[in-house]
């Protein structure tokens, strides 16, 4: 299946809720409403010619001021059977950080969802746990926002003597 395929099918499934798409040398991505990544999700891991099995990885960018929406929560799926791969982007505003959990359709995104929550502040509902998972419980605040302060001192560490 060519790279243009993958994302027609998922316009042609959903053709309301893609924002963008483009495909670069192999790579596929698709922009999509935060609203519908459970519904998307579902679709191209059950569409038998899509087949993605394996959510190889999911992170956050924080673009601050330099688009509408400061956040973007990226996924890469990849299919065993069909050896292509597919990237899910979906824009999320700051004042509602809250996107739905994709551990109930792939295990793997428990942790990944912790450390978006605990790196970036994004909250995911209906996730079984999410508490932190790199930082400890104490922590104030999240450390990869790009205005995090890099000088603030945390409560287990103590002020500079």
């Amino acid at each position: 299946m060519s790279d243009t395929n993958i994302i027609q099918k998922i316009k042609d499934r959903f053709p309301d809720m893609v924002k963008e798409d483009h495909s670069f040398r192999g790579d596929q991505t698709v922009t999509i409403s935060k609203e519908m990544i459970r519904d998307v999700v579902q679709f191209i891991k059950d569409e038998p010619s899509l087949g993605m099995d394996f959510l190889m990885d999911l992170t956050a960018v924080d673009y601050m001021d330099r688009k509408p929406q400061r956040f973007e929560v990226v996924y890469h799926f990849y299919s065993s059977n069909h050896n292509h791969r597919v990237r899910l982007k979906i824009p999320v505003d700051e004042e509602d950080c809250l996107v739905d959990s994709l551990v109930p359709l792939y295990k793997s995104a428990n942790w990944f969802e912790r450390e978006v929550w605990d790196l970036y502040g994004i909250k995911f509902k209906g996730h079984p746990n999410l508490k932190r998972i790199l930082l400890y419980e104490g922590f104030k605040g999240h450390p990869l926002r790009k205005d995090y302060p890099v000088n603030k001192r945390q409560p287990l560490i103590g002020p500079l003597n």
